[in-house]
């Protein structure tokens, strides 16, 4: 009988060793990683089968878990390799197949300095209340400025800090501020519930892992209006299309009521994507919208369309404007012109920049 969990240990020794993002396993393939943003199969490991996916899931999932995914066939879960590693696990069936996605949760939390994240960043952690998100496709880094966010607080703010994730990704250590870290199904049931929660939780910050529902997106913005500073994620490509995805989850009779609470209570909304760096490795291009009154005024005013203009001339007000952005990273001898050009939503514009 096969030795699965020598066989996990060998994976994920396989996974740090290498500096990988992410490590795929899956009956019928060879486990892959991911290594700088490149998939890379280890040729030295043999195809999985699905008996091997089974024996594996035996490590990373209690038994109740294992019996729910195969019943469900998708599944969210945490899983910590010693003191070594967390990962972010995703459980999934494939033509009958199964398969896991595991990304790798460093065990530090580094910086916003060390992350190259603008300095400008770290004014939203001195917030006593605000609605802040960090947007992106999947895999772009918004967890890890979150945490970085977070550990400011957690370091220089006596508060209380909750935070509410599916599932839990990085751990944080009470520094000055006292940190609460709830994961859905394991804490509470969901995470509408658990943030209708905080209210009666003397809480100061509140990180919620991802706003899936329109309840979670209505209460985020009543408790970032009510004296809380607010953090998100969301999986848009920029600032003006994430306004436009909030307030287009409310059906139309509710979109006035969203739209002025949201001019009133957003901070700011930071998109990030991760780009190849010339030397190796990955570095973020970003760009920064802050609410400001006219920002404010455009967002109750329904002209959303023009807040893209505002952030490409908000320099002096600290907005970053991302093919600014990406035009100074190849200036720099960062990344490449290809790498910028495919990372940008608006090319032409790069183009002039450039």
């Amino acid at each position: 009988m096969a030795d699965y969990k020598q066989k996990l240990s060998g994976l994920i020794e396989t996974t740090i060793a290498q500096g990988a993002s992410d490590l795929h396993l899956r009956a019928g393939v060879q486990p892959i990683l991911r290594v700088s943003g490149v998939m890379t199969t280890l040729l030295s490991e043999p195809a999985l089968t699905q008996e091997d996916m089974l024996g594996l899931l035996d490590e990373l999932l209690l038994p109740e878990r294992k019996k729910d995914f195969l019943q469900s066939r998708e599944v969210d879960f945490s899983y910590a390799y010693a003191d070594i590693a967390r990962f972010r696990g995703n459980g999934y069936f494939e033509r009958g197949r199964i398969g896991v996605a595991l990304r790798l949760i460093p065990r530090i939390i580094r910086s916003i300095a060390e992350l190259h994240l603008p300095p400008i960043i770290e004014q939203f952690a001195t917030r006593e209340q605000g609605f802040f998100l960090v947007v992106g496709p999947v895999g772009q880094g918004k967890t890890t400025t979150l945490a970085a966010i977070i550990e400011k607080v957690n370091t220089e703010r006596t508060e209380h800090i909750v935070t509410i994730e599916d599932p839990i990704e990085y751990l944080f250590e009470n520094k000055r501020s006292l940190v609460d870290q709830r994961e859905v199904r394991i804490d509470t049931a969901d995470f509408g519930i658990a943030l209708t929660s905080v209210f009666r939780q003397d809480v100061d910050v509140v990180m919620i892992g991802e706003m899936r529902t329109q309840e979670t997106i209505a209460t985020a913005v009543t408790a970032a209006e009510t004296g809380h500073l607010v953090l998100s994620t969301l999986h848009t490509n920029n600032a003006v299309q994430t306004i436009d995805r909030i307030i287009d989850v409310f059906p139309s009779t509710q979109q006035d009521q969203i739209r002025i609470q949201l001019a009133s209570s957003l901070a700011g909304i930071f998109s990030q994507r991760l780009v190849p760096r010339i030397a190796g490795g990955l570095i973020p291009a970003y760009e920064l919208l802050i609410n400001n009154t006219a920002v404010s005024n455009l967002i109750r005013e329904k002209r959303t369309h023009e807040i893209q203009t505002m952030i490409e001339t908000g320099n002096d007000e600290g907005m970053i404007d991302m093919n600014r952005c990406l035009a100074d990273l190849v200036r720099a001898g960062e990344i490449s012109v290809e790498n910028a050009y495919s990372r940008s939503i608006s090319p032409k514009t790069l183009e002039r920049l450039l």
